[in-house]
């Protein structure tokens, strides 16, 4: 949810159905949001209040971006436990449906990188973010789900991704965010297997899917692609996401997007593709429909 969409959001809350939206009123009844907690670290002012009245119609997600999950503390610096209080005091407010982080670093030794650096899957990092995850969910009184990253190098490993982030959830209680884009692009850069990945996942573990679109790196702009959610969802994003949903199961889908964003009903036409592709999926596995999701 970006603040330039409040209003359109509002106004479909309202019963306001057009063609503009690019939305349906059967489909709306399981819109929801998704914001970057990180972007409501503020005491008051127009944006708490916005985020209110979306939280008071549509049912509400936070994804962080800045909790440095897999950073080694031997003690946690103070950027972590300030910025830890404050996700705890939103969190308390409004009561999100969902909570999501990266499984991912961002600091060290009290420096603050503004990127979602990957992690070497080794054992120490291991333990660096289960006990990252610890720390974040004892601090908010609830369990999270932790995301996949995107991969530009093939590091040296001790274990494959999809088993390292299993182990994390089965240690910690987390669940799974499956980005199908950071998928794709691990695919792309490092020849990452996805179909495998995704079977080597527990289904009942995966809380939530993401897609988004992506740039190629200007300088090596046939090997290497960048997860820059400033673009459309790519047709292969999508072919991916329905092979996701046909090893894991419907899942909420969030459609992400950070730069170059276009108008609400842009974004309402994507988000209601990722609706039809769940809707087809829920019939054809007999099940109830599930909530898709709109613009990050």
């Amino acid at each position: 949810m970006k603040p330039q969409h409040y209003e359109a959001a509002l106004l479909l809350a309202d019963g306001h159905f057009s063609a503009d939206a690019g939305s349906q009123p059967n489909a709306v009844s399981e819109l929801w949001f998704e914001v970057h907690t990180e972007n409501y670290f503020v005491q008051g002012g127009p944006r708490l209040r916005y985020l209110q009245e979306i939280a008071d119609r549509f049912p509400l997600s936070f994804h962080g971006v800045a909790g440095s999950l897999g950073s080694f503390n031997e003690k946690p610096a103070t950027i972590t436990t300030s910025h830890l209080a404050q996700v705890s005091s939103l969190v308390k407010r409004f009561s999100p449906v969902l909570v999501s982080e990266h499984a991912t670093w961002s600091t060290s030794q009290h420096a603050y990188f503004s990127d979602l650096l990957p992690l070497p899957r080794t054992q120490q990092a291991l333990n660096c973010l289960c006990d990252g995850i610890d720390r974040y969910q004892e601090a908010i009184g609830r369990t999270i789900l932790i995301e996949n990253p995107t991969n530009y190098l093939d590091f040296i490993s001790e274990m494959d991704e999809a088993d390292f982030l299993m182990e994390a959830a089965n240690r910690t209680g987390a669940g799974l965010l499956v980005d199908v884009n950071n998928l794709y692009l691990s695919y792309r850069n490092t020849a990452l297997n996805p179909q495998q990945y995704l079977e080597s996942l527990n289904p009942a573990k995966v809380g939530e899917i993401h897609i988004a679109g992506f740039d190629a790196d200007p300088n090596f702009p046939d090997d290497l692609l960048i997860d820059s959610h400033g673009a459309p969802v790519d047709e292969a994003v999508w072919d991916l996401l329905e092979t996701a949903i046909s090893i894991l199961g419907p899942k909420p889908v969030l459609l992400e997007r950070d730069d170059n964003v276009p108008e609400f009903s842009e974004l309402m036409t994507e988000r209601n593709r990722a609706y039809s592709i769940l809707m087809d999926s829920s019939r054809m596995a007999q099940q109830p429909q599930l909530a898709v999701t709109n613009a990050s």
